[in-house]
């Protein structure tokens, strides 16, 4: 029995692999939309998009979140002041520089993402209640395969920088 090696840029079509990619950043944005549509939540995108990146990377200061979330300095200063009026984040003084605060998720703001994702979730469902138990298993593989592919590796490092 012989083994086969896995797929790899060199033995995939080039372009194939960039039209999905393209196929699948429209079809997570167009989903994301509709979820947040079907919600009737008026919180801003940037706001979830805000927490989550605290979530996942941690505190930091406030030039470095708006990179981040990809807002101007400004525009983060304010959803900023709003989370921390909600109590969803927190300024806490930089270890590193006495005169500079870095930003932190709250507990409260944990549970306000985490209620954020079960309603863009619970949207959903109806919509996907029909798929099939092999359907189901493939985008939790495709959900897998972008997660791990998603995170600050070496390669996604690169990419971020232009290399």
């Amino acid at each position: 029995m012989t083994e086969t090696a896995p797929a790899t840029t060199s033995s995939i079509d080039t372009a194939q692999l960039r039209q999905t990619l393209g196929d699948l950043v429209v079809a997570s944005h167009r989903l994301t939309r509709l979820a947040a549509r079907v919600t009737g939540s008026t919180e801003s995108p940037a706001t979830w998009r805000t927490l989550s990146v605290l979530q996942g990377v941690g505190s930091m200061r406030l030039g470095e979140l708006a990179a981040q979330s990809r807002v101007s300095q400004p525009t983060m200063t304010k959803i900023v002041r709003n989370l921390v009026e909600s109590e969803w984040v927190e300024r806490v003084a930089d270890t590193d520089d006495a005169r500079a605060w870095q930003i932190a998720i709250t507990a409260t703001g944990v549970d306000a993402l985490r209620a954020w994702r079960d309603a863009l979730s619970d949207a959903l469902v109806p919509m996907f209640a029909d798929l099939t138990a092999d359907e189901l298993a493939a985008m939790r593989c495709t959900v897998e395969v972008i997660a791990s592919r998603a995170e600050l590796s070496p390669p996604a490092s690169a990419a971020i920088a232009g290399h």
